[in-house]
């Protein structure tokens, strides 16, 4: 069904092209709209909303728009941490938005609901919540929604009986959307009762009433009204008739109905709101063949004048204010077959209104004001010219109707306050627990990442791609298994170096803990006794060359963005052991013998790098996310296939406080089926002390403060790494409370501006400090702090880790200091 819907969607985006170009020409704004929903937002839109756990409030159009005004204020009030993003589909919304939502951060046209489009600004964006008024309803936009978990709240819902009738059609991909919301905010029971029968959960539905009641975008003072019609040159009148949101063929009932009440009240003006604006020109003419002299408001705004019986509202957003100008007030769509319009708006004037009886879109609002007489209903035109009529003769039963409409409408307020109390339930059930992630940037390493984690792919277009990176992986597989085995049968040759060689890496792509891992192994080989070194690629590192020469062990010779922050952090936290860069390990190796008097080299990151005989092999396997998916590059996360493992001697388990249950046992098992028996062991990420940027980047050895100094405290988690989520396990165990998660892609160079925002998003979420990794502060620009004000600054932390080796330990270090004694023995 989804795919029908698909196609079906893309085919009327077709064919409705010749009228988006009549369109274009004819309306203005059009093609800015036109553009927006295919995607071309204007530079810096949504500035204020990206990746900053925004609200997001869809309204289609007019009606919708007046109905999520109070629920934003509401937002605004109670949600102050989270920006406003607002999206409309006309052009009429978009103006009306633009008019009366202060409270908004963005206002923008929402993307046509084809295939990748409308999710693809939903991946912009990663709003906190996502928030359909009435039915908009999309289904590409919604399944978006699940896939990345953002929960999705119907407010103000509102299912007519017609609605119940058309969705039921859509069958599974009714069932699809509905299986998408949260919790369904509805306007009445009525409403709720038809959410129910097309399948929604009841413990999913409550009632929240009208927000329309709440609007408060139409008051008008006296003044304000005094001043309304005198611009419509209004103010000398024996009582104003106002017919508004009228269609084709209610006009004409609506003048005679004028026409009437003139032979009574010689002075009556008449107002006339059409529905389309584009019919305003078809409604003078009628005013022309009743004798009545009409103008349009755009006429009055250029030229001033009193001396016309009708004035056209050929303007958008005013009807609102507008209705505080008529005493008697025709609700159009009632008398046509339209199934009416809302009647609040109104109503909040204390107005006397009149509709027709096609209010079936209304139904629950017009049984309550009906029940209680605050609105008359009339059937055909001729009831219409009597009712009019009547009521302005009868000025007490007008008034009686007036009063009652206003205690209506006070009555049923508080529907706004009523959405955001199970807004804010709703946000505090999912966010529970869980680390609220935004992912700051959108790159193809990102889309790459999302896609190789993913073992169930959704969407027709990653299935494609999945399928290709799935072929070319087999392809990657062949490739390795031949470049192994040409070093395994001496075609290519491989290096020995006059020292003992440790390869330290792993078989998957990043975030296992192989830095941290480095140091603690080169601190106990030296503190052995050994003159160790560590042999590292260089990963991002500006400097070019064979042999880059880091720090000889007392001195750093190249800044971060020189030796690669991996390569800088084992310099900076290693004084006595020579780091050193290069591509080809066999080169720096030697290096470090002739001139360093290396006896152990440490390869970081060197299972890979057959290019040089090892003595020891040690894999490390991360127990959060063990083998990824389980497919190899660029399908998976797997460097090589899992039957390599058979050439490790250790397997370093790390994090195995984070990992899964059974993780152990399953290891094991995969690594049995290889034949070979290696060393397992296993290790924690252990938090060992908080240093403050300014402090870790000005002093290599400063051991910083306890890491209780971030203890219940509310915290912004900052970082580029493989495994984001460890790091936020680990701050999380120091006692820190994480309120948001910043995730930048792996290895990324941040920029001024970016750790501005981040650093002002953080403060007006109300976190009291920043913990990044040392990974990140290697590439964090100093000069941000200067930028940010005091006021509005708070401390970033640097969070420092120690390995610490478990189960397995000894076992380890017995076999390493045996084999290192016979390899002394040897020499």
């Amino acid at each position: 069904m989804h795919l029908v819907y698909n196609i079906t969607a893309i085919l009327v985006v077709i064919l409705m092209t010749p009228v988006f170009c009549i369109r274009a020409v004819r309306e203005k704004g059009f093609v800015q709209r036109i553009k927006q929903q295919l995607g071309f937002l204007p530079k810096h839109s949504l500035d204020k909303v990206v990746r900053k756990n925004c609200i997001w409030v869809h309204a289609a159009s007019v009606g919708e728009i007046v109905a999520a005004s109070p629920l934003i204020t509401e937002f605004h009030r109670k949600f102050p941490q989270s920006p406003i993003l607002v999206s409309v589909f006309t052009n009429s919304g978009y103006e009306m938005a633009n008019r009366i939502i202060k409270d908004a951060d963005s206002i923008i046209h929402f993307p046509f609901d084809l295939p990748w489009l409308s999710a693809n600004l939903l991946y912009r964006v990663r709003p906190r919540v996502f928030m359909p008024v009435e039915t908009e309803l999309w289904p590409n936009f919604l399944r978006a929604c699940k896939r990345l978990d953002i929960p999705v709240l119907m407010v103000n819902g509102r299912i007519s009986d017609k609605s119940v009738k058309r969705y039921r059609y859509m069958y599974s991909l009714w069932d699809e959307i509905l299986s998408t919301i949260k919790v369904f905010a509805m306007q009445s029971s009525v409403d709720a009762e038809n959410i129910i029968k097309l399948g929604a959960d009841p413990a999913l539905v409550t009632v929240t009433g009208n927000t329309k009641f709440d609007q408060t975008y139409t008051n008008v003072s006296e003044e304000e009204k005094h001043n309304l019609l005198l611009e419509l040159g209004l103010d000398d009148n024996q009582g104003i008739f106002l017919a508004g949101s009228t269609h084709k063929g209610e006009e004409e009932h609506v003048l005679k109905a004028y026409n009437n009440l003139k032979r009574l009240f010689p002075k009556a003006k008449l107002v006339i709101a059409p529905r389309a604006i584009l019919r305003t020109n078809t409604i003078l003419e009628l005013c022309d063949q009743y004798c009545f002299k009409a103008v349009t408001r755009t006429q009055l705004q250029e030229k001033y004048s009193t001396d016309h019986d009708v004035v056209i509202l050929n303007t958008i957003g005013e009807l609102g204010k507008m209705y505080s100008v008529g005493d008697v007030i025709f609700v159009g769509g009632s008398l046509a077959p339209h199934g009416g319009h809302n009647i609040l708006e109104p109503a909040a004037h204390g107005k006397a209104i009149i509709v027709g009886d096609n209010m079936f879109n209304f139904k629950d609002t017009h049984t309550l004001f009906k029940n209680r007489n605050a609105v008359v209903t009339v059937s055909d035109g001729n009831q219409l010219v009597d009712e009019v009529q009547r009521l302005f003769q009868d000025d007490d039963e007008r008034h009686r109707m007036e009063r009652e409409t206003l205690s209506i409408v006070s009555e049923n307020q508080g529907a706004a306050e009523r959405t955001a109390v199970i807004l804010g339930d709703l946000l505090q059930k999912v966010e529970q627990n869980k680390v609220k992630a935004t992912d700051k940037l959108e790159n193809f390493q990102t889309y790459f990442m999302q896609i190789v984690h993913n073992k169930e792919p959704q969407g027709f277009l990653t299935r494609c791609v999945v399928h290709i990176l799935y072929l070319l992986s087999h392809v990657y597989s062949l490739l390795v298994n031949i470049k192994l085995d040409s070093y395994k049968f001496g075609i290519c040759k491989s290096t020995r170096l006059d020292c003992f060689v440790i390869s330290l890496g792993n078989i998957t792509v990043g975030g296992t803990g192989k830095t941290p891992t480095a140091q603690r192994m080169a601190r106990y080989i030296r503190d052995m006794g050994y003159k160790v070194v560590i042999l590292n690629r260089g990963y991002r590192a500006k400097w070019q060359g064979e042999v880059g020469l880091v720090s000889d062990g007392k001195h750093i010779y190249m800044e971060a963005d020189q030796a690669g922050d991996e390569a800088y952090m084992l310099a900076k936290h290693l004084p006595d052991v020579p780091v050193l860069i290069g591509a080809d390990r066999s080169k720096t190796g030697q290096y470090a013998v002739d001139n360093f008097g290396a006896e152990v080299a440490i390869l970081d990151d060197g299972f890979q790098h057959w290019k040089l005989v090892r003595d020891i092999d040690v894999v490390l396997i991360d127990s959060v996310n063990l083998f990824g998916n389980g497919y190899v590059l660029p399908r998976g996360t797997l460097r090589e296939p899992l039957n390599h493992l058979e050439r490790a001697d250790v397997c370093l388990m790390t994090k195995v406080d984070q990992g899964l249950p059974g993780y152990n046992k399953y290891v094991r098992d995969q690594i049995a089926k290889y034949g070979k028996q290696p060393i397992i062991v296993e290790s924690i990420h252990h938090p060992q002390s908080c240093i403050e940027l300014c402090e870790w980047k000005r002093n290599i050895a400063d051991e910083g403060m306890p890491v209780t100094i971030i203890k219940g405290k509310k915290v912004v988690a900052l970082s580029a790494i493989g495994n984001p989520v460890s790091f936020e396990q680990t701050v999380c165990s120091t006692g820190a409370v994480i309120i948001e998660s910043f995730r930048f892609p792996d290895h990324h160079e941040y920029t001024q501006e970016e750790m501005v925002d981040a650093m002002e998003q953080a403060v007006r979420q109300g976190a009291e400090a920043i913990v990044t990794t040392e990974k990140d502060a290697v590439k964090l620009p100093m000069e941000f702090l200067a930028a940010v004000p005091e006021d509005k600054a708070i401390p970033v932390y640097i969070l420092t880790v120690e390995v610490v080796l478990q189960d397995g330990k000894d076992e380890f270090e017995a076999m390493l200091r045996e084999k290192l004694e016979g390899r002394r023995k040897k020499g």
